[in-house]
């Protein structure tokens, strides 16, 4: 049920432009996103909501503009192939989440227990010792969901979570989502996915790289 939110920033851009090949993409967007809200993004396809992502993220530079992070950041992609030769096992991948870039990492009794919660939370703990490459596509997401989870980060940014998985995993996913943002992270997501709109507290919607109603 969409509530309304007042709380502080944990991320905000002001006058936000991206350029790829020197032709912008992203145009003089002005976006807040407050902790303890469930923000959707959407848009048709190529509009430029996974660049608004991403953006807000700081994994794509501002040609102009700027960009405040007030919040770790745990950043969740689209499922990625991984090739069946690889030997990173689900634990692995979720345990990922545990490194913090620059900053101390945490002691190794902490950083289990949070890849164990992680794990549970998606329901995914009997897979510890699987490839993650041999993972259903359902299986995958939420494995690298429960790697953004074990980041405890306060700004949770994904892509398009749901898109393509069967309703059990997305009913999951979307229920971790919501209590994320009720523990007063800020969870901001791009997704087509009707159950996922019907939950946001804000819908951003994008077209053409501009950002046109926030509602």
């Amino acid at each position: 049920m969409p509530t309304e939110i007042t709380a502080p920033a944990a991320a905000r851009l002001t006058a936000a432009c991206v350029a790829y090949d020197g032709r912008d993409v992203l145009h003089d967007v002005d976006l807040v996103v407050r902790r303890g809200e469930f923000a959707v993004i959407a848009g048709p396809n190529g509009a430029g909501k996974s660049t608004l992502l991403e953006a807000v993220a700081g994994t794509t530079p501002l040609r102009s503009g700027e960009r405040m992070l007030h919040a770790a950041v745990a950043f969740v992609p689209q499922r990625a192939a991984v090739s069946a030769r690889l030997p990173v096992s689900v634990r692995d991948v979720v345990t990922v989440g545990t490194w913090g870039r620059g900053e101390r990492r945490p002691p190794r009794a902490e950083m289990r227990a949070r890849v164990d919660l992680a794990l549970a939370r998606l329901d995914i703990a009997a897979l510890a010792s699987r490839s993650f490459a041999t993972l259903s596509g359902g299986q995958q997401q939420r494995t690298l969901l429960a790697q953004g989870l074990a980041r405890a980060a306060d700004l949770l940014l994904l892509d398009e979570p749901t898109t393509g998985l069967d309703a059990d995993s997305g009913r999951r996913i979307r229920s971790v989502l919501r209590e994320e943002a009720a523990r007063g992270a800020a969870v901001v997501c791009v997704s087509h996915d009707a159950a996922v709109l019907d939950d946001a507290d804000r819908v951003i919607r994008v077209l053409d790289g501009r950002v046109v109603t926030v509602a």
